[in-house]
């Protein structure tokens, strides 16, 4: 009976080849805008380490005095180094990364490549293994390497790829800020957008190419990059370097198994905040947070406004043409009530023939989805090549792709009932006296 509904959709859109293509222009118009800019939505509002994000966690607590320069009821989204090595040196996660952003300079002895700078996170060993981080030679360094201030470095396959043209170059050294460094791994396809461990640098597209133990870069002095916050008479810093004690620049993540081990932290943290303002550093009441990946980005607020504003407009547009179908529709298939009247006059009931034209509403759908489609890849592309941070991740999934047709022919059925509907209402006899 499908194939039967299907044969005469197929006839009735060849019949009217105008109100067709007017239906198809209108679902597909509407189509490709909203799944561009849902597609951009999604891309940037993913998970960025699906499996493991519910389990990472970022700590706050609150260390300002009470001069106040920082205000709000939020503690800071960074720690000082001080509460960032007791709490790693602490150890009640089942893993703790410390870290922070820098850049270095490269210096290839290969003379044939000038000199350039990258990108670098200073962090600590069971940053690899905590975000699951995929090596392709190599791997990370342990936590006797971070004692020791190793001279170890990780870097990246593309960095790899423009020193060493892609060999396995494990053993090999690499000359930064003047300091020779041994290469212990070399990272594979791993950029997990947003840039969920330090949004300080960046929401989106902000990768590094070199990773470098904590304490030997801060032994080293090696430039850093980020933002800090002070308070006090918190200026200066080691070596003009690195900011004072009294400001928050570094980030802290943990690994929490199970919600009880989550919740013993918070507890943990909180017997923190009270220790430390026995000892005089703290001056306010504890005020702790511990938010997961996902409530972190959400906090954080990292899909921009703008991005939300026009996916809303994109489906307030598709709105505007399936009401345009709608009409379309209505008109097309009342043109044919006496074809209608005909059948119901040979015995089709009303459900057979509601079903035959929403079979052919679905026919519509089906083809403007693929006309959406088309736009959808083409308003992609001219995002990905505007000037923003997030432009290179606006790709179409599979998800995505499978959203599309089941969003078009969703749309095309809804615009279809109505006017299906009405057809269906129309008296029979009425229709042959009127033939």
């Amino acid at each position: 009976m499908f194939g039967y509904y299907l044969d005469l959709a197929l006839r009735s859109l060849k019949r009217n080849k105008v109100l067709t293509a007017l239906m198809v222009l209108a679902i597909a118009l509407g189509i490709g805008a909203s799944m561009t800019t849902l597609t951009v939505l999604h891309v940037l509002s993913g998970d960025p380490l699906p499996g493991r994000s519910s389990k990472l966690y970022y700590p706050q607590i609150d260390p300002r005095d009470l001069s106040g320069q920082m205000s709000g009821k939020e503690p800071p989204e960074q720690l000082t180094l001080i509460d960032g090595l007791n709490l790693l040196h602490a150890k009640r996660a089942d893993r703790q990364a410390l870290m922070t952003g820098g850049s270095v300079p490269i210096q290839p002895d290969d003379t044939a490549i000038d000199p350039f700078y990258v990108r670098a996170r200073y962090t600590t060993a069971d940053f690899f293994p905590m975000f699951g981080v995929k090596f392709l030679y190599g791997r990370g360094w342990d936590a006797t390497d971070d004692h020791a201030k190793a001279h170890d470095v990780v870097i990246t396959r593309s960095l790899d790829q423009r020193l060493f043209g892609g060999a396995d170059s494990v053993g090999r050294t690499l000359r930064m800020a003047d300091t020779v460094f041994r290469i212990i791994g070399v990272i594979g396809d791993w950029h997990p957008e947003p840039h969920f461990y330090d949004l300080n640098t960046g929401s989106y597209g902000g990768a590094e190419q070199v990773f470098v133990p904590l304490q030997t870069a801060l032994d080293l002095h090696l430039k850093h990059e980020g933002s800090s916050d002070c308070w006090g008479n918190g200026t200066g810093g080691v070596g003009r370097i690195y900011p004072a004690a009294q400001c928050v620049w570094l980030q802290f993540w943990v690994q929490l198994d199970t919600p009880a081990r989550a919740t013993a932290y918070k507890r943990f943290l909180v017997n923190y905040s009270e220790q430390q303002k026995a000892q005089g550093r703290f001056m306010k009441a504890p005020n702790v947070r511990l938010r997961n990946v996902m409530q972190w980005l959400a906090y954080q607020m990292v899909v921009p406004d703008d991005v939300r504003l026009q996916a809303g407009l994109a489906f307030g547009f598709l709105l505007v043409c399936l009401v345009n179908t709608v009409g379309l529709m209505l008109a097309k298939f009342m043109r044919r009530a006496g074809e209608l009247g005909v059948r119901r006059a040979l015995g089709a009931s009303r459900r057979s023939l509601f079903l035959q034209l929403l079979v052919e509403s679905g026919l519509i759908g089906l083809v403007g989805g693929i006309g959406g489609l088309l736009l959808a890849l083409m308003g992609l592309w001219l995002i990905r090549h505007r000037p923003s941070d997030y432009a290179a991740l606006a790709r179409l999934d599979p998800a995505m792709l499978l959203i599309t047709f089941a969003l078009a022919l969703g749309a095309s059925l809804l615009a279809g009932l109505l006017p299906a509907w009405r057809a269906c209402q129309v008296a029979p006899a009425l229709q042959l006296k009127s033939n």
